[in-house]
């Protein structure tokens, strides 16, 4: 008898799943829904909305899509792995159900409110004992709604993240995890439990908290209603939870100290593995529990944040590429000069950016030149413009500690583009090991490793193979370029 697993990526555009041969821990078919990028919703400037019930209806088409493929039997699949957009508010009743839109990731409107947390709290004690400012995570988000919305905040029964929530859907089961309420800045990472500090500030009852789990272990069990409307066989454990970009590092085998794993999708991200509580003194860059963290074995994911990536690239094949696919962009793009011919663009246009201490600087394109420069140029200089946000970041990283010799990436989004994988890998001068996995894939694989049909993580990635090691060959050349698009940006921060 096959033993399958089913790995669901909830991500921001939209959801895809991936069926997994635990034997040989192949990909066996997939699917995703909404062919079309899902909306984001932006009632006010520096807001973004979704609808955990959009992401729930995209989530039974994905399945059953996969499931129509007629690759597999549906009823052989034995667990459940999810994969989520980090950082959401998802917020429901006692009835389960979505009190409002779930507030996402790139959501701008609680950073004051936790900024004002810090300076109340105390800066030092939100720096070793959650690791991070408390900023616009899911805590502060959470007393947004408090102060604003107080009517709806009073049906609340449990808060959770989106993946949480596509949990919730299959089993009728609520839970949460360490790394997750880490990602929420609900942890205090020195007494290992649940932050008094933080829920006493914002005034949150701990009832609001759902019940914490290991994250490798069952969240619940599917019921019989939706076995039946899935075609899966009831009871099978969700079995695997995790944020998009731990769940990254995992299907990376991102797992142990000084590892580094690199995505490059809506937003873009280094993600590296520390045995130590670090953090960065001005909070740019973040610090929560791994998957594989315990109080025993500290692993902590060191995560670099750039919103403005792969929206970048989207918004310009809208502006200045309509009708073309993203491959015809990355070829034209492919045809200009490294540098663009002295066109610069600033990614920045997708909410506040933590690693410019969450200022809201939007994006900029530089040095337009109306006799020379054409669509081409802009194609490759967003490309560029991000690969150099990417170093910047990764500067910031370095200062605190992470050394990457090898980042290994996904061969996907961003990384199919050769102008962009080059500038990556030059502007930073890191070589990076591209393989063909992805989020819903390495949720499957986790979801083999929470319901025990791995004996191990390391079990887990017996076949993970590189496809390719790309090096720095014009680091030269790329780090000059990136002075200029620095000194550009620096002209667009706040002092």
């Amino acid at each position: 008898m096959p033993m399958l697993l089913l790995g669901i990526d909830v991500g921001t555009s939209s959801i895809k799943v991936s069926i997994v041969d635990a034997t040989t821990q192949q990909c066996i078919a997939a699917a995703q829904f909404p062919e079309t990028e899902a909306p984001i919703i932006a009632p006010h400037t520096g807001w973004a909305e979704q609808s955990p019930d959009s992401w729930w209806q995209y989530a039974q088409q994905a399945i059953l899509a996969a499931n129509a493929s007629g690759r597999y039997n549906p009823k052989d699949i034995a667990a459940i792995g999810i994969a989520y957009q980090m950082h959401g508010l998802v917020a429901v009743n006692k009835q389960q159900q979505a009190l409002r839109n779930s507030i996402i990731w790139c959501d701008s409107r609680a950073v004051e409110i936790g900024n004002a947390a810090m300076d109340a709290i105390g800066e030092q004690v939100c720096l070793t004992r959650l690791l991070n400012s408390p900023g616009n995570f899911t805590a502060s988000k959470l007393a947004w709604v408090k102060a604003n919305e107080p009517e709806l905040y009073r049906q609340i029964d449990k808060i959770m993240l989106p993946g949480d929530y596509i949990a919730m859907k299959l089993t009728g089961a609520v839970t949460t995890s360490i790394s997750a309420l880490s990602e929420g800045v609900f942890w205090d990472f020195e007494a290992d439990t649940l932050s008094e500090d933080v829920m006493k500030y914002y005034g949150f009852s701990q009832e609001l908290i759902p019940e914490i789990k290991p994250l490798f272990s069952t969240h619940g069990a599917v019921t019989a209603d939706m076995a039946s409307a899935l075609s899966l066989k009831q009871g099978i454990p969700v079995s695997y939870k995790a944020g998009d970009q731990p769940n990254n590092a995992l299907s990376l085998n991102v797992l142990q100290p000084g590892e580094v794993a690199a995505t490059a999708g809506t937003s873009g991200v280094i993600y590296g593995v520390s045995d130590a509580l670090t953090y960065d003194p001005q909070s740019r860059v973040n610090s929560f529990a791994h998957v594989n963290y315990t109080p025993d074995a500290k692993r902590v994911g060191v995560l670099l944040c750039i919103n403005g990536t792969g929206i970048l690239n989207k918004w310009t094949k809208n502006i200045a590429g309509a009708g073309k696919s993203y491959a015809a962009l990355n070829e034209a793009a492919a045809a200009v000069p490294v540098g663009s011919e002295g066109l610069f663009v600033l990614p920045f246009g997708n909410g506040a950016e933590r690693m410019l201490c969450n200022q809201l600087t939007g994006a900029h394109i530089q040095g337009i030149d109306l006799n020379k420069h054409t669509e081409a140029h802009l194609y490759r200089a967003g490309q560029e413009g991000i690969a150099f946000a990417f170093r910047y970041g990764l500067d910031i990283m370095r200062e605190n500690g992470m050394q990457p010799s090898v980042i290994r990436a996904g061969k996907a989004n961003m990384f199919l583009s050769d102008v962009f994988t080059q500038a990556f890998v030059n502007a930073t001068n890191t070589p990076v090991e591209l393989y063909n996995c992805d989020g819903s894939v390495g949720a499957a694989l986790g979801a083999g490793i929470g319901a025990g049909i791995f004996a191990s993580e390391k079990e887990a990635f017996t076949q993970l193979k590189p496809l390719q090691l790309v090096t720095p060959t014009k680091a030269g050349e790329y780090d000059a370029l990136y002075h200029q698009w620095k000194h550009y940006l620096q002209q667009t921060l706040i002092k």
